[in-house]
This record gives structure tokens, sequence and C-alpha cells, in this order.
């Protein structure tokens, strides 16, 4: 380029950036551009009024959201299941929260916002997958994730290793849907068992164009592992990552392995930003490495009015 040109395109640029000084921050104040949150923090709102519900999370400034099961379609198995577990967790809402599934996306349509993700359950993703399509049609959700893998599947290596073929299946019949399967990791499989990581031969077993991954950053580390460690070993595995923070840092008593376990940390939960976990780091690497959406999920937290509102805030001073 001439000198003569280059001073005039250096000057027409010094006068747009006068003009609209907001276009210098694009490339140094990038932030994450989209922000979900995991419908389990919020329940006993929803059950109440789940248009109320979502107009708050879009007011907050949230574009998306994952749902959880059960729902209308799943099997009966896992729906009796879910109202043996109610009277514990005091609410009994789940899935569509008594409206259809054309009713759910007109809500959301209403208040600018996406169901990106859904969670269900092993045998609904064995048994109900037409039905799982259709539902995305209505609703267009492109993942369909699983949040646990039932106790009594992961009690040795071998086991892991059929749940890793068993993925493989489910995501070959979620891609003929047009979906993605994903693995939400929970607490357990981080620890050594026989010499291996049971969460690796499941990262490692599995086919990277059918079987994508979901990382909890709490359980993660409450299960004594390194969610960067994770995110840069296996780039373009996680596609999906559940933000919330830890008042201290804490482990499991066990292995993490069962229910009682997990509940012995919910007091720890805190607001992301508000805790001990890097999250900047984290969410740059996962940036980095390919995760699409990240969803703030604080299990039925008290007050998600103000909890969600303060995740959300912090996460935008984010700087990627």
């Amino acid at each position: 380029m001439k000198r003569r040109n280059f001073l005039k395109n250096t000057s027409a640029a010094a006068t747009a950036l006068s003009l609209f000084p907001g276009l210098v921050t694009i490339s140094e104040n990038k932030n994450l551009k989209s922000l979900g949150v995991q419908l389990f923090s919020l329940p006993k709102l929803l059950e109440k009024d789940f248009r109320s519900g979502i107009k708050m999370l879009a007011k907050m400034g949230y574009t998306e959201i994952e749902m959880y099961g059960p729902y209308p379609f799943s099997v009966d198995s896992v729906k009796e299941g879910w109202k043996s577990l109610t009277p514990y967790l005091g609410f009994s809402g789940s899935g569509y929260f008594g409206h259809t599934a054309q009713e759910v996306r007109a809500i959301l349509n209403e208040y600018g916002i996406k169901a990106s993700s859904v969670h269900t359950d092993m045998e609904t993703l064995q048994n109900r997958m037409s039905q799982l399509g259709e539902a995305a049609d209505q609703i267009g959700f492109e993942y369909i994730g699983l949040p646990a893998i039932p106790q009594e599947k992961r009690k040795t290596l071998d086991d892991y290793k059929k749940v890793a073929e068993e993925f493989n299946n489910i995501g070959e019949q979620a891609k003929k849907m047009g979906l993605k399967f994903a693995y939400h990791n929970h607490g357990y499989g981080l620890q050594e068992m026989d010499g291996q990581i049971p969460l690796n031969i499941l990262l490692e077993q599995t086919d990277p164009s059918l079987v994508f991954f979901e990382l909890d950053i709490y359980w993660t580390i409450a299960g004594g592992a390194d969610p960067i460690n994770y995110l840069e070993s296996y780039p373009d595995r996680y596609h999906l990552m559940h933000l919330k923070d830890m008042k201290e840092k804490v482990k499991f008593s066990g292995d993490g392995s069962d229910p009682s376990q997990w509940m012995e940390l919910f007091p720890y939960m805190t607001s992301v930003g508000n805790g001990v976990i890097d999250i900047a780091s984290i969410i740059r690497t996962g940036e980095k490495i390919g995760v699409k959406h990240f969803y703030v999920e604080q299990d039925f937290v008290e007050n998600p009015e103000i909890a969600l509102k303060n995740s959300y805030d912090y996460l935008k001073t984010i700087k990627l």
C-alpha cells in the first residue's frame, strides 16, 4: 500500500472511531455473547408460573435455557421414579411444566429465549429417540444431555466400557434425528478405579462425531479433578458447560458415587463469582477449545431472582 493511501485509510479509521467509540472495544472487551440457565435452578418458580419465570430470566439478560425431565414422552418408570422423589424435593414440576410443547416454544419466543439443550434419562434416550426428535422440532433444541449415569451401570471399569458403547449407540441414533448427544459429568468417575479414570474411558472410547460432553465445573472440582485440564486434554469434545461456584474448596467425603455425597456439598454452592473457583480462566479455556453453550446452574437455589442475576452480572464482566 502506498504511503499516501495508508495515511488516508488511517485517518478515516481514526475519524470513524472518534464518531463511534464503541467500535474500539469490540476486540478488546469481548465477552460471552449468550448465557443460559439450567432450569433446575428455579423449579419452584417455574412450577408456580412458567411464563413469569421465563420473563424474569429474559429481563436479567439470559438468552438460552437448558430444560430437565421427565417430559410427557419420558418412559413410565422414570416418571414414576420422579413422583417418588417430589416429596423430598419440595416440587414436582419438570419438562414442560404443565404446558404443551407448542406453548413452551411460544413463551420462549415471546421473550427471546432459545431452548438449546435438554436433559433427560438413559431409558428415554434408549427408547424414545423419535419422541425426542419430535420435541426438538417443536421446541428447537439441538442437544440432548444425560445428567447422570444410573448408579447400577457404573460400578466397575467394565461397566464404564459398556456405557461408552451405549453412548455411541445413542449418539448415532441422535445424529439420525439431527440432534447431538452430550454426557454431563457428575462427581463420580473422576478418581482411579483399577488404575484408570472412568471419565477418561468415556472420553476415549466414544466416537467424537457422535458423543459430546458437558463439563460441570463444580462437580469436577468436588471429584478432585481440574476442569481446565479436561478442557485442554480433550479439545472439541466439550460443547456445553455448567457454571456454579464454591464458597470454599471442598471435595466429596468418598468417591462421589452416591447422591448422599452430592447432597452434602449443596450448601457450598454459591452464585458465580461469589466463591473460590477461577471461573474466568475456565470460561476462557472453554471458549478457546470450542464450548458453545454456557449455563448457570444453581440447583434449586433458594432465591433465584437474586442468585441468578448476580451470576449473570458477574459473567458479563469477564473479558475473553
